[in-house]
């Protein structure tokens, strides 16, 4: 059998105090991205564009000009 506490034993009840007035924990600071993600980021946009340059754009012509 296991063994529970009694009811009241170190429960606390929750304070009516606010996330402003307590002020603590509460503050949130942003933090700079790192060089090496802005890299991989530069990197997936170049890629973005230029597949779109060379697949999308072409296919789209002959699409419009042809359909099926």
């Amino acid at each position: 059998m296991s063994k529970q506490p009694p009811a009241g034993a170190d429960q606390r009840s929750p304070s009516a105090d606010s996330a402003q007035s307590e002020g603590r924990f509460h503050t949130y600071v942003s933090n700079r991205i790192p060089w090496y993600v802005r890299l991989i980021w530069l990197l997936f946009w170049i890629f973005a564009v230029g597949y779109v340059i060379m697949y999308l754009f072409p296919a789209l012509q002959v699409e419009i000009t042809n359909p099926p």
